[in-house]
């Protein structure tokens, strides 16, 4: 039964996510340029491209199907309902018993099916090949985050990131061995899904090493609009998986309604103190190359299995 409590938190949490995306890669981008000792962009530079391109008129390419226009919106609408089962403020969530950690994965997985399909239905061949690449690393990163949540849901004994959440918060605080090597591994596998260094750079379009800027070449205006938010949802989902999972204390519980209030600043530093984090792992990485992918996450994906095994050996 929805309760009203619940249905607040829900609409809450997906409103903040939605406002709170864009500045969180404002945020990594100011980072970025501070540790470049760079001028740096304004922290609400990321509002202010969406209003230019919501205002700017959308060109569409002569062969372009249904499917290239309803990608944006399709991608867009998973990662807002991802973000919507992802606990950040309180566990008290309606949509989290129809849509666990499994889901979840589901969810990333379509929305990249998606915007591949839609980079191929043009038919160039910057767009081709950014879809390959793309699907190469949703392949592999993939299986590596089930392993990562697997190795949460063991200790937990549930795939609801709500039981998960409830249940690390009031164990003992203490350091488990899977978890760290699980953490590793999602570490890596957050670079790798958010085209970040040193798997993709954000900021360059060097045709041949892009990634995620290959799949967005075609698109102008508010669809254009729609798939940057939706990156900066996808940021800010992976980000809000970590702290749910790793450092889950300051979540509100379902029973307490004034602690959702509280969860508010504590989500913003937490964010702040991972956006800074991930600014300085880009800052003191190279860009690898595109071949080198698959070693990367496979690595990732060997060490949440060695986490896994660690919980079954140690029972930690």
């Amino acid at each position: 039964m929805i309760t009203a409590v619940g249905f607040v938190s829900q609409c809450l949490e997906i409103l903040l996510a939605l406002a709170a995306a864009p500045l969180l890669t404002g945020w990594v981008n100011q980072c970025r340029a501070w540790l470049q000792n760079k001028s740096a962009p304004p922290l609400l530079q990321q509002y202010r491209m969406l209003h230019k391109l919501f205002h700017k008129e959308s060109v569409l390419a002569e062969h372009a199907t249904a499917l290239f226009r309803l990608a944006p919106y399709i991608v867009f609408g998973c990662m807002t309902l991802a973000c919507g089962i992802i606990p950040t403020l309180s566990t008290n969530l309606p949509l989290s018993p129809a849509a666990d950690a499994i889901a979840l994965v589901g969810l990333l997985a379509l929305a990249r099916v998606f915007i591949s399909l839609a980079a191929m239905d043009i038919g160039t061949a910057f767009g081709t090949m950014g879809a390959r690449r793309e699907m190469l690393v949703g392949f592999l990163a993939e299986p590596a985050l089930l392993m990562v949540l697997f190795s949460a849901s063991l200790i937990t004994q549930s795939t609801l990131l709500t039981s998960i959440v409830d249940t690390l918060v009031h164990r003992e605080l203490a350091i488990y061995p899977s978890m760290a090597f699980a953490g590793v591994a999602f570490t890596m596998i957050s670079l790798a899904e958010n085209a970040r260094i040193p798997v993709d750079n954000p900021a360059t379009h060097l045709e041949l090493t892009m990634i995620h800027e290959a799949l967005l070449l075609e698109y102008s205006g508010r669809h254009l609009a729609l798939m940057e938010w939706a990156a900066s949802l996808k940021l800010f989902a992976y980000s809000c998986i970590g702290i749910a999972i790793f450092f889950p204390w300051g979540i509100a519980d379902a029973n307490h309604t004034f602690a959702l209030l509280l969860s508010l600043p504590i989500l913003a530093v937490k964010l702040a103190i991972g956006g800074a984090l991930l600014a300085l792992i880009e800052m003191s990485s190279a860009k690898m190359r595109i071949f080198r992918v698959p070693e990367f996450l496979t690595t990732a994906f060997l060490l949440a299995v060695i986490g896994m095994l660690v919980h079954f050996l140690l029972g930690a």
